[in-house]
């Protein structure tokens, strides 16, 4: 494996699985992999567990890590072709990145959506500029589209916990005061369909996801209909998919009186139609919708803005999974890691 931004590049799934059961079982184990070997580490955003998690899984496999915000810690970048650099940006990607590529063996890369172009963002123009300059193997640790080590921790999650062979795992849409990536929900999404779950993604008319990455999974509007018998509830906000509104928050675009629904969009209930703040608050995971699931484990990516996406008594109640969820974070970036070295740097 040389680069890694989906599931398809883990191969067979349930195989990854196995051997991230037995990395975490013996984290310390592959040292011999990583020595006199350097991750470099790349942020354009902001991060807590990517970066601690990603740090120690590099460490763990005996590797030298060095991380680089780039917002804090280098030259502002240039991004976009055929631009005249004549503002506060003093180097572009094209001779920064393969410098990079110079100090390195493996390169790890985060990077969100802009939402000021639907057409960059999902041709992940900064991943793939890593993957095609930097000489050197590449891996997501979020980009425009995914957070294909997000998600892997997510399914390593499940498969600890989960009680029955196929178990009900809903996504839902959740009210957020910000605008948010598609990044997260479309990796759970793909993931999970791919682990063989029953998959379940609901949310208000307006927010469906890129299809691509939802296929082989129900579509429900009714968020209460969707959570009966759930064993898994995984709640995430994320902002419009779809044009004319890609990267807005809709609840925002209704309460404000926005005219929403013209052709080749789905229509929404907007003020016209009575719809206001309080009625998207109410897609809010709370003990109202888990009291329809199958005592259903709560799970998300964190961090979490409490009361608007869930409830106090929901994320610190028993079945919540945040923080193993969390920890698995370490055991996901190992075995991506771990799967690159044994292929790629040796």
């Amino acid at each position: 494996m040389r680069y890694y931004q989906n599931v398809s590049d883990l191969g067979d799934l349930q195989v990854a699985l196995r051997e991230a059961l037995e990395v975490k079982a013996h984290r310390y184990d592959y040292q011999h992999l990583g020595k006199n070997k350097t991750c470099l580490l790349i942020f354009f955003n902001n991060s807590l567990r990517t970066r601690l998690s990603t740090q120690k899984a590099a460490q763990n496999l005996g590797m030298n890590t060095i991380v680089l915000d780039v917002n804090a810690g280098a030259w502002k970048l240039e991004t976009q072709r055929s631009v005249v650099m004549d503002g506060d940006k003093a180097e572009h990607l094209l001779e920064a990145i393969p410098v990079m590529g110079c100090y390195a063996d493996i390169i790890g890369v985060r990077s969100f959506a802009r939402f000021e172009s639907k057409k960059d963002d999902y041709e992940e123009m900064i991943l793939s500029q890593f993957i095609k300059y930097s000489g050197k193997p590449v891996f997501s640790m979020e980009c425009a589209t995914g957070h294909p080590l997000q998600a892997f921790a997510d399914i390593i999650t499940i498969e600890e916990h989960k009680d029955v062979a196929r178990p009900k795992v809903v996504m839902t849409w959740a009210p957020h005061p910000g605008r948010l990536p598609q990044a997260v929900p479309n990796s759970f999404a793909q993931f999970a369909v791919a682990a063989g779950y029953e998959v379940v993604v609901t949310h208000p008319h307006g927010y469906e996801l890129d299809p691509r990455f939802t296929a082989g999974a129900t579509i429900e509007y009714d968020q209460m209909k969707a959570f009966e018998g759930a064993d898994f509830v995984y709640a995430k906000n994320w902002a419009a998919y779809a044009d004319p509104y890609y990267g807005q928050n809709l609840e925002k675009v209704a309460v404000a009186g926005g005219k929403v629904g013209p052709k080749g969009f789905p229509a929404l209930e907007l003020p016209e139609l009575g719809l206001y703040e309080e009625d998207w608050r109410s897609w809010t995971v709370g003990s109202r919708q888990m009291a329809v699931t199958r005592d259903a484990h709560f799970m998300h990516c964190l961090p979490v803005r409490r009361n608007m996406i869930v409830t106090d008594d929901v994320i610190e109640g028993p079945r919540s999974l945040v923080i193993p969820e969390a920890a698995n974070r370490e055991i996901s970036a190992e075995t991506v890691i771990k799967r690159i070295l044994e292929s790629e740097c040796q």
